[in-house]
């Protein structure tokens, strides 16, 4: 089973610990990016992942390269050239302080790639799964016309499509999203997104939910997975269910739509004591991503995919490092956080 993920690689930059952007002179630094988070999730599951994107051909470039193969992430697709990779800040929230991400990643060698750069055809040879996210059009036009050609080939070879939403306010509007997003689901066959983005792409909003209040109507959702299915044709819809009590405390959750069975799986519910949040969306794409390459059932894919995501809630920087075994644990309730020896 090989698995192709698209899209950005960026440099993270964070304060230690919980301290403010600047509060002194000391970044960790970190490599991350949507997809590449799931290409790193999946390979620690024994999965065959692939990432392509394009970086700046210096050490910048090869570091980020390096950072993905330390996983067994397959690089031989990463594209080298343009002039800079793509940077963001991230400030840790604690308790009703929220985190703040900061972006500096216009004109990055991924935003003005171009069509050329990527021969699909010889991208998707033998390959099961393709995965991108929302975030990808939003970088430029250029990136929006790529993901369009990258899906069509994918179908154009029978390959199962998946897209997470990931509406990011700071990279385009609501209307840009849906325009663009639109188009491109009509090839999604799995649609993965958290509890705001269906409203924020799509307009499709759950009933009784506030996500600012931390009220968040589980079952309304049933209804708003049903909506994305009826309209592009998704096979599957993946949303993760958070209750954000503060930036420190959350309720987490998801649930899985099947089109074929006509049937909702909502998973169990785990509260989370949050050491870093970023990247856990990522985690619960490839827990689904996983879990429906091998055979699971809705239900079983859905708690794996959050007990997956649970885990990388307690996990520093973007990566999920945790294994099949780590989730299975949680999953089968071993959930008291007692030392292993």
């Amino acid at each position: 089973m090989k698995v192709i993920t698209f899209g950005e690689i960026l440099l993270r930059l964070a304060p230690q610990g919980h301290k403010k952007l600047f509060q002194n002179d000391i970044f960790e630094t970190s490599f991350c990016g949507a997809e590449a988070n799931v290409a790193v999730s999946l390979a620690n599951y024994g999965i065959d992942s692939c990432f392509v994107t394009k970086v700046p051909d210096n050490e910048v470039g090869q570091a980020t390269i390096n950072s993905l193969r330390y996983f067994g992430v397959d690089t031989t697709k990463v594209i080298k050239g343009g002039e800079r990779l793509g940077l963001y800040y991230l400030e840790k929230g604690a308790s009703q302080r929220p985190s703040k991400v900061l972006y500096d990643r216009a004109s990055s060698a991924i935003a003005n790639s171009i069509a050329k750069d990527f021969d699909w055809d010889q991208i998707f040879d033998d390959v099961e799964w393709f995965h991108f996210s929302g975030i990808n059009p939003a970088l430029s036009e250029s990136m929006s016309n790529i993901s369009l050609e990258a899906c069509k080939a994918a179908k154009d070879k029978g390959i199962t499509i998946s897209c997470d939403l990931n509406y990011r306010s700071k990279l385009w509007t609501k209307d840009q999203a849906k325009e663009t997003m639109s188009g491109l689901m009509n090839y999604v066959d799995v649609c993965i997104g958290n509890e705001e983005d269906a409203d924020n792409v799509f307009g499709i909003r759950a009933n009784n939910t506030d996500v600012l209040s931390g009220s968040v109507d589980h079952k309304s959702y049933e209804e708003v997975a049903k909506k994305i299915s009826n309209q592009f044709g998704c096979k599957y819809v993946a949303i993760t269910l958070r209750t954000s009590l503060s930036a420190s405390s959350n309720k987490w959750a998801g649930m899985l739509y099947s089109s074929n069975e006509d049937k909702y799986a909502l998973s169990k519910e785990y509260m989370i004591d949050i050491v870093d949040r970023v990247g856990s969306g990522d985690s619960f794409a490839a827990g689904i991503i996983y879990s429906l390459l091998n055979k699971a059932t809705a239900q079983d894919a859905v708690e794996f995919a959050v007990a997956a995501s649970c885990l990388k809630h307690t996990q520093e920087g973007d990566f999920n490092r945790v294994s099949v075994n780590d989730v299975k644990a949680l999953v089968d309730g071993d959930s008291s956080g007692r030392v292993k020896r």
